[in-house]
């Protein structure tokens, strides 16, 4: 969030919405305690999980306007690693919502191809990988946004030279895209 703060200024309002269901990860570095991450999708009872993240950022974006005075027109998406499938989900069934999606090193939604459950889109998205990625390595990413392409308004893909992770290029581009959008 603060290396994020520091690419929109004040143009800007940032919110973080966490995954209410705990993991433990494995530590960075050999000799550390292990530490807990929290994700939004669960293999147990998905859809339940799924309606959970929607109502969230519905009841978010819904405050925001509300309550700060936020541009409805002028929401984006971020999300990263298991949130990027989650978010598409979320734009691509209520579109009229955001003005764009950024993914760093995600995926898609699994039933991406289901006509009946996603809609076409007129805003933009900015999908990045990893060129190190393990998890999404560039050719699913690249295969995703072309799959992204037939419902968003414009799809930018990009492999950047990192792994999966927020890597400081991956800031810098995301800055440079939302820059003139702001």
């Amino acid at each position: 969030m603060r290396a994020l703060a520091r690419i929109g200024g004040d143009a800007l309002a940032l919110a973080s919405v966490q995954g209410p269901y705990p993991h433990i990860a494995g530590p960075r570095d050999p000799g550390k305690p292990l530490g807990y991450g929290f994700g939004w999708i669960t293999s147990f009872r998905p859809d339940d999980a799924i309606a959970i993240h929607h109502a969230a950022l519905d009841r978010l974006i819904e405050r925001l306007v509300a309550d700060h005075g936020v541009d409805p027109g002028r929401i984006f998406l971020l999300g990263f690693s298991q949130s990027v499938a989650i978010n598409f989900r979320y734009a691509f069934t209520r579109p009229e919502r955001l003005r764009g999606v950024v993914g760093i090193c995600g995926g898609i939604p699994g039933d991406w191809d289901r006509d009946d459950k996603y809609r076409t889109a007129g805003f933009d998205v900015l999908y990045l990988g990893g060129s190190r990625d393990d998890y999404y390595p560039p050719d699913r990413v690249r295969e995703n946004g072309r799959a992204l392409s037939r419902r968003a308004g414009h799809v930018e893909t990009e492999i950047i030279d990192a792994g999966h992770e927020i890597s400081p290029a991956a800031l810098a581009r995301v800055g440079g895209w939302l820059d003139p959008k702001l």
